[in-house]
C-alpha cells in the first residue's frame, strides 16, 4: 500500500440501511454528524443528511431509476481529491456498501491512492424489504440458503446469470435491481429447470411508508409486476418463502399512506416533522430551503433584566449557549422572568433546566404579548431572530419599559438541487413553519406557478399564512395550534376531508 499523502483524510464507507431511518447504525449517524464531505447516493434515507454539520460539503452522485449517473470514477476522483485535502469524507450509500454498492471498487481505489478507509455496514435491502413485506428469506423446511442476485449484468441486462446454477439453488433467490429485466429472469430461471409455480413476490420501496408488496408465481409475476406499475427502487423474492407473505404482512399503511409531504424547514430542525409525519404514513420529501446560522457568539450576561423574553425554540438554544460562553447557567436568570412565545419554545428552554414563567397561548409575538399584559416590566431583553418582528419590543416600549434586542441569528437560504425541486413542487402538500420558509422555498422553485395544480399548501400559523399571501397564495390548511404537532393535525385532517376552522377552499394564486 503506498503511503498516505501529507494532510490526507479519511474516507467512510458507510451504510445508510434500505430507506427506514430508524435501521441506520449508531455508527453511520455518528460519522455523518462529523463529516466535512458527504458524497451520497439517491437511495438513502432523506433523515441521513438531516445529521449533517450545517457546513458540511453535500455531494449528489446517485441515479434516478434508470436514468443517468455520476460515472463511477468521476465519485472515486471525488473521494481522492477530498480525503487528499485532509477532510474527513463519508461515502453514504443506500443498503450496503458491500453489497452491490460498488464499494469494494471504491475501496481498491483508495487503497492503491493510500487513503486510510473505513467501511460501515448497513442493512440490506433483499434482507429488510423482505421482512417488511412479511417474506423471511430463510425458513425451517422451506429455505436453508438464500442467494443476493443483481437482476442487471455490466451492460444493464441479466443475460451474463449461470441460469442452470440459480435455478438448481437448494433456497430462496433475491433479485436486485431487476424491475425491468423480470420477464428474462423468468423465462432463465423456468427454462433451466426452476418450476414455474414457486411462489415469487416483488416488494417496492421497502420499508419506506409508500412500501407495497405484489405477489405470483414464477410463471406469472413479471405480468402481474407490469400490471401493478411496479417501479424501482424493488427487489424480487422467487422461493416457497414468498407464499408466507400474506400470513406474514405486518407493515400497515397509516392515516397519511399513499400522500407525499414536503418538509421546508431547516434540515436540523426538520427532523421530528418529518418523522411523525412518515409514521403516519407519508413520504416525506426533504426539502430544507432555509438554514440557521448563529451570528458571532458574545457572553451573555442576564443580570439588571426584570424580563427576558425568548421567541423561538432557535434562540432558547442559542441563549443557553450564550449564557455558558459567559460562565453561567439557569441560576443567572433567577431574578427575572422568562417568557417564551409558545409551547415548542417553553420546551425547548426545559430541555435547558430552563422553565417558562409565561408562554404565549399561540406561538406568535401578538399572543406573548398578551400573555405578559399583567407582568410588572421595567428592563426587558429580547432574545430573537435578526430578521424577526418587532412586534413584542415595541409592545413592551409602548409600556414604558426599556428594551434590548438581542439577535442570535439569522435565517439563510439553503440551495435545493433540482431533483428536490421538482419533487417538491409536485408533492400532494408543501408544510412551512415560518415565513422565511415561504420567501425561500418560493425562490427556490422560481415561483408559485412552479407547483402542482393540486398540491396543498400547509402554514403553521397566521403569520406564515399572511406571508403566503403576500406572494399570491392562500394557505389550504392554517394550524389551530402553532407548532410541529399543529401542523400534523391540521394535515390530518385534511387528508381525513374533514378540514379545520381555518382551512381555505382554494389555494387560488393571485
Amino acid at each position: 500500500m503506498p503511503e498516505a499523502p501529507q494532510g490526507s483524510g479519511v474516507v467512510h464507507l458507510v451504510g445508510a440501511g434500505p430507506g427506514d431511518p430508524s435501521l441506520m447504525t449508531r455508527r453511520a449517524l455518528e460519522l455523518i454528524a462529523r463529516a466535512d464531505v458527504i458524497v451520497y447516493d439517491r437511495l438513502i434515507p432523506d433523515e441521513a443528511l438531516a445529521g449533517a454539520r450545517a457546513d458540511a460539503e453535500l455531494l449528489y452522485v446517485g441515479k434516478e431509476g434508470g436514468g443517468d449517473s455520476v460515472p463511477q470514477e468521476h465519485t472515486e476522483r471525488l473521494l481522492l481529491e477530498r480525503a487528499r485535502a485532509g477532510a474527513t469524507v463519508v461515502r453514504l450509500k443506500g443498503g450496503d456498501p458491500f453489497v452491490f454498492g460498488r464499494g469494494g471498487e471504491e475501496a481498491l481505489a483508495l487503497r492503491a491512492a493510500g487513503i486510510r478507509y473505513e467501511v460501515v455496514p448497513g442493512v440490506t435491502a433483499g434482507v429488510a424489504a423482505s421482512a417488511y413485506a412479511g417474506i423471511p428469506v430463510t425458513h425451517r423446511g422451506l429455505a436453508g440458503a438464500v442467494a443476493l442476485v443483481t437482476g442487471r449484468s455490466r451492460d444493464d441486462a441479466p443475460g451474463s446469470l449461470d441460469w442452470a446454477a440459480l435455478a438448481g439453488f437448494p433456497g430462496t433467490l433475491v433479485f436486485y435491481m431487476g424491475v425491468s429485466s423480470l420477464p428474462q429472469i423468468a423465462s432463465g430461471l423456468i427454462g433451466a429447470g426452476r418450476d414455474a409455480h414457486e411462489p415469487a413476490a416483488i416488494v417496492e420501496a421497502g420499508t419506506l411508508p409508500q412500501q407495497r408488496t405484489v405477489l405470483g408465481s414464477l410463471a406469472t409475476i413479471a405480468q402481474e409486476a407490469e400490471r401493478a406499475r411496479v417501479r424501482a427502487p424493488s427487489i424480487t423474492i422467487v422461493g416457497a418463502v414468498a407464499g408466507l407473505a400474506e400470513e406474514l404482512a405486518w407493515l400497515r399503511g397509516g392515516p397519511l399512506a399513499g400522500t407525499t409531504v414536503a418538509v421546508t424547514r431547516a434540515r436540523a430542525q426538520a427532523s421530528g416533522l418529518a418523522r411523525r409525519l412518515q409514521e403516519l404514513g407519508a413520504r416525506v420529501i426533504q426539502a430544507p430551503v432555509i438554514r440557521i446560522e448563529p451570528l458571532p457568539l458574545q457572553p451573555l450576561d442576564p443580570s439588571g433584566y426584570d424580563l427576558v423574553c425568548v421567541t423561538s425554540a432557535n434562540a432558547a438554544e442559542i441563549l443557553y449557549e450564550r449564557l455558558v460562553a459567559g460562565g453561567r447557567d439557569a441560576r443567572s436568570l433567577a431574578g427575572a422572568k422568562l417568557a417564551a412565545v409558545g409551547p415548542a419554545t417553553a420546551e425547548a428552554l426545559a430541555r435547558r433546566g430552563l422553565r417558562a414563567d409565561v408562554t404565549g397561548e399561540r406561538a406568535v409575538a401578538e399572543s406573548l404579548l398578551d400573555a405578559l399584559a399583567d407582568v410588572p416590566v421595567t428592563r426587558a431583553l429580547v432574545a430573537r431572530a435578526r430578521e424577526a418582528r418587532d412586534v413584542v419590543p415595541d409592545g413592551l416600549r409602548a409600556r414604558g419599559a426599556a428594551v434590548d434586542v438581542l439577535e442570535l441569528y439569522r435565517t439563510v437560504a439553503e440551495p435545493l438541487g433540482e431533483r428536490e425541486r421538482e419533487h417538491a413542487a409536485a408533492a400532494d402538500y408543501v408544510t412551512f413553519t415560518s415565513s422565511s420558509t415561504v420567501r425561500h422555498f418560493l425562490s427556490a422553485i422560481g415561483s408559485a406557478q412552479a407547483l402542482s395544480p393540486g398540491t396543498r399548501l400547509v402554514s403553521i400559523g397566521p403569520v406564515t399564512s399572511s406571508t403566503l399571501r403576500e406572494h399570491g397564495l392562500e394557505a389550504h390548511v392554517e394550524a389551530e395550534r402553532h407548532d410541529v404537532d399543529g401542523v400534523v393535525a391540521a394535515l390530518l385532517a385534511d387528508v381525513a376531508g374533514a378540514g379545520t376552522a381555518r382551512a381555505s377552499s382554494g389555494g387560488t394564486r393571485t
